[in-house]
């Protein structure tokens, strides 16, 4: 059980924003999970509505109101929709956090955030054990998206079919870097983030090409972390402080105009919810706060970067680009829930995409709904999550488009998942990936990027 004092003032705090919640239900409308169960308890209307008696909720059924705040996708459509501006994601994940502090982690969970997310040397070695062993649990099912499905059933893997590790992590391939910048362009910290390094290491390629392209500065400090947003979205505000206090020690030794993330899930983690959260944590020191604050004025998505800072745009397709045998590709995007609703970018990456003479950009419908994932929301509930992805499926497959692209290597995932399940030869790319592929290759010690 966590420092009651701590307790009884983030149980303040909660109250306090509750009040602002008018119960208008705007939320009902916009919530995947809702759309899917119908039941008032898993809209944000109903949780707010159980936290608003949490301290009697919490001493009566502390499990089953954890139960309750955990089927949530933190996709953050209520909060962008709500008409009197309910801090939602904030409220919910402190909400996590009393109700973690009160019963206490799991020992899974302890075992899997503090025992291992929270050294990242150590979670860096258990997944490069993986990487290698995975084949022998594993088979692949789907060779143009590089999925696998498990060798026999699983109760974790279930019916899935995922994107395996990486056999090569990116920070083994490019465990640090540290290049100055071309005269009056700034120097950007690369910040790789878990799934890119040890899934997606040909996004963080993309990401370097691109970043070179235009002459900036890149620094990559050896040995970072995870963003912590695993360990937060279950309540654990320790290993979280961990994680961000590691991370920061990691930048202490570079100077950087800005932190740029190919990662929406971790862009909008550290801009937005590390200054938040860590004030939440107990004992925690002004400098420390400080630190975190300045970052977050620095954090950027790198779509976002590239196109309002590096100077990004699209050129018309020209008679030299038509080779023989051009053939004009169609691609369409899925917005990330943490990209467009919690961070507003959404033209910036679709700037990217129109910068690809190979490509025709075609929208889907409902670009931004969610696509079900919801980090350890797919773990927990994967029935209801892939009920949620197909819709994402069916409004990929209406587009016609060969290639689907997104910012957020967790989509990636789940939109991977959901073509594959369905015997659909669809490419899934993040759109750095796509842009990239523009790139003159002799800026570049990448010159790999997938067809």
């Amino acid at each position: 059980m966590t420092d009651m004092k701590a307790l009884a003032r983030l149980m303040k705090e909660l109250e306090d924003q509750l009040v602002v919640c008018m119960r208008c239900g705007m939320c009902q409308a916009v919530c995947p999970l809702f759309e899917q169960t119908g039941r008032e308890a898993d809209v944000a209307r109903g949780k707010l509505a159980l936290l608003d008696g949490l301290m009697q909720e919490m001493f009566r059924d502390a499990e089953g109101t954890y139960e309750r705040l955990n089927r949530c996708l933190l996709c953050g459509s209520c909060a962008a929709n709500c008409p009197s501006g309910v801090s939602v994601l904030e409220i919910f994940l402190k909400a996590r956090a009393i109700l973690t502090g009160y019963v206490g982690l799991s020992p899974a969970k302890r075992i899997l955030f503090r025992g291992m997310l929270a050294r990242p040397k150590l979670f860096d070695r258990i997944a490069e054990w993986g990487a290698k062993l995975q084949k022998l649990f594993t088979k692949p099912v789907n060779d143009v998206m590089g999925t696998s499905c498990a060798r026999v059933m699983s109760p974790l893997l279930s019916d899935r079919h995922f994107v395996p590790l990486a056999e090569k992590p990116f920070h083994k391939i490019l465990p640090q870097l540290n290049e100055d910048p071309k005269a009056g362009r700034p120097k950007v910290l690369f910040f790789v983030g878990c799934l890119i390094d040890k899934i997606f290491p040909n996004v963080a390629e993309a990401s370097i090409r691109a970043l070179r392209h235009h002459e900036v500065g890149i620094v990559i400090p050896r040995n970072m972390g995870c963003c912590g947003i695993p360990a937060l979205s279950s309540g654990d505000l320790e290993a979280f402080k961990r994680l961000v206090i590691h991370n920061l020690s990691c930048f202490e030794s570079v100077s950087f105009d800005y932190l740029i993330t190919a990662c929406a899930t971790c862009t909008a983690t550290i801009k937005k919810i590390w200054p938040v959260m860590m004030r939440q944590v107990s004992g925690m020191s002004p400098e420390i706060l400080s630190k975190v604050a300045a970052l977050s004025d620095k954090t950027m998505d790198i779509s976002w970067f590239l196109v309002r800072v590096a100077g990004a745009s699209p050129r018309p397709l020209s008679n030299s680009d038509k080779g023989k045998g051009f053939k004009e590709e169609c691609v369409t995007y899925h917005d990330p829930c943490h990209l467009k609703k919690s961070l507003g970018i959404s033209e910036e990456p679709r700037i990217l995409l129109r910068t690809n003479p190979d490509y025709r950009f075609k929208e889907m419908p409902a670009s931004d709904w969610c696509c079900g994932m919801g980090g350890s929301f797919n773990l927990s509930y994967y029935e209801i999550s892939d009920r949620i992805g197909k819709r994402k499926r069916d409004a990929v497959l209406s587009t016609g488009c060969k290639t689907v692209a997104t910012s957020c290597p967790a989509c990636m995932l789940q939109i991977s998942d959901m073509l594959s399940k369905s015997n659909q030869r669809i490419r899934v790319r993040h759109a750095i990936e796509i842009y990239a592929r523009t790139l003159d290759d002799r800026k570049t010690s990448f010159p790999h990027i997938p067809e």
